[in-house]
């Protein structure tokens, strides 16, 4: 079953890996730099940033994708009905906490946006910017959780067991 959202998740893979790029390319540009005898203020800190929103766009591609670990050595010896009870339960759990991470993550933009606030480093970047990835980034890991649960809700089985049924075949 092909997800109303996985547009949504290409997006924020391919975002991610232009992120990944781009790090690569702030710390080529950091070597050379000192090899050439020339230094541009910033660098360290925008591979940081980029770090950070490749890390966070690429949370719910990778999930939806069977990619995260998941721990399955209790909830796989389960019967049917009570695995999926704790698929549904762990999802709930997933939903706080990555939801939380959301919410606040999305403070945090909106404070540093309302605040002026500004990196403390040679770049003065105003830090909203950066932590855009993140927030982004979050809210759509959140969103996963929720099609994950809703998923197991309907009687789908989670994606990662239709890749582990994959692998073994």
């Amino acid at each position: 079953m092909q997800s109303p959202l996985a547009p949504l998740y290409r997006a924020c893979g391919w975002l991610a890996g232009l992120f990944m790029i781009a790090l690569l390319a702030t710390i080529l540009l950091s070597i050379f730099g000192r090899l050439a005898g020339f230094y541009l203020r910033g660098l360290d800190a925008y591979a940081g940033y980029c770090m950070a929103a490749s890390a966070f766009l690429a949370l719910a591609y990778a999930f939806v994708h069977g990619d995260h670990i998941r721990v399955t050595l209790i909830i796989g010896r389960l019967a049917p009905q009570m695995r999926r009870l704790s698929e549904l339960w762990c999802a709930v759990i997933a939903i706080a906490i990555s939801g939380a991470l959301a919410f606040y993550s999305a403070k945090m933009v909106w404070w540093s946006y309302e605040f002026h606030d500004v990196s403390s480093g040679n770049d003065a970047t105003p830090l909203w910017i950066p932590q855009l990835g993140m927030a982004i980034g979050s809210i759509v890991f959140c969103l996963a959780f929720v099609e994950e649960f809703v998923l197991v809700l309907r009687g789908y089985a989670p994606r990662t067991d239709k890749d582990e049924i994959a692998h073994t075949e």
